[in-house]
């Protein structure tokens, strides 16, 4: 077997990214209990950028702070990205379980299928299709547990957990946009992308963070809280948002969006392994549900790599 460095070190920035953003969830979760998504949200990533920034600074120098004319397509990323996944998820996890959010999130390579299929006129092919429905199909045995009107009626009842999904959902479909737009920034470090992303997204979540104080929506940080969660906030700012985000940029840079996604459906295996052995008990059809979703997208995964290798030799020709 041929050693392949470029694939080996995107096989480590991708389980990197997996391990950092895999306890992500039922940490947040249970921290979200004394810290509402808005503070949360913000300080994370004000905390990150400011070592993202510093890293950038030490190892790329000042020179890479320059947008180079890109700026604004850089900020409408961020605030998509950045901003509408941290607010949605956030918000939409105080509602739901962490179980939920990312075996939700893992939905982002038929999001993407759609996506491009709906922006851009490229229809899917039909196995693509077929996966992406039985995706959807096995989280929504997650979500409602194997009884939709059950469920139903639960948030007609005043239960907010399907509201939760649903704003997971959006989160997940604002973190696509970013992906999708950070293919037009090749010439940029992941590094550099991450960073000059991140300002502007983080600022978004200042921005949100204030309208939501200023309209009873969220009390100001009370700084004993903060600290009472220092190593939460630590965890979720430098490991999820420095370690997390920037070794997912490197990971598809090395491996491609495919290989990289694909590694990245062990995080709902992660969360769900990390809850179990917190004491929480799933229903059959909850892991029924979730191996649907998982082994769907594998498939689907390997598919779409057998079909692109096929197509390389009628390219080089």
């Amino acid at each position: 077997m041929i050693f392949r460095p470029q694939f080996f070190r995107g096989v480590v920035w991708a389980l990197l990214a997996v391990l950092s953003w895999g306890p992500m969830f039922p940490l947040a979760k249970r921290t979200l209990v004394s810290i509402d998504p808005y503070t949360l949200g913000s300080i994370r990533y004000l905390i990150g950028v400011a070592v993202l920034a510093a890293l950038l600074a030490v190892i790329e120098g000042r020179g890479a702070f320059s947008y180079a004319g890109r700026f604004l397509h850089a900020a409408l990323l961020g605030v998509i990205g950045i901003t509408g996944f941290n607010a949605l998820v956030w918000f939409g996890l105080s509602f739901t379980q962490p179980e939920h959010t990312s075996i939700i999130l893992a939905l982002q390579a038929p999001i993407a299928a759609l996506a491009v299929w709906l922006l851009r006129g490229q229809r899917p092919a039909g196995f693509t299709l077929g996966c992406s429905v039985l995706a959807f199909a096995g989280v929504l045995l997650v979500i409602t547990r194997g009884d939709p009107r059950g469920a139903l009626s639960g948030f007609g009842a005043g239960g907010a957990e399907l509201l939760g999904d649903l704003l997971v959902l959006l989160g997940g479909a604002s973190w696509v946009i970013y992906g999708l737009g950070g293919a037009s920034f090749a010439g940029w470090s992941a590094l550099r992308f991450t960073t000059l992303t991140g300002i502007p997204g983080a600022l978004g979540l200042c921005v949100l963070n204030a309208i939501a104080v200023a309209t009873g929506h969220a009390s100001p940080p009370v700084v004993d809280v903060l600290l009472a969660h220092a190593w939460q906030i630590g965890y979720l700012s430098i490991v999820s948002v420095v370690l997390g985000v920037f070794s997912f940029n490197a990971a598809v840079k090395h491996l491609g969006t495919l290989d990289t996604t694909l590694l990245l459906n062990l995080v709902p295996v992660t969360v769900f392994g990390i809850e179990a052995a917190l004491g929480r008990s799933f229903a059959a059809v909850e892991l029924a549900g979730a191996g649907v979703v998982i082994a769907a997208l594998v498939a689907n995964n390997l598919y779409l790599r057998r079909r692109w290798r096929a197509e390389q030799p009628r390219r080089a020709a």
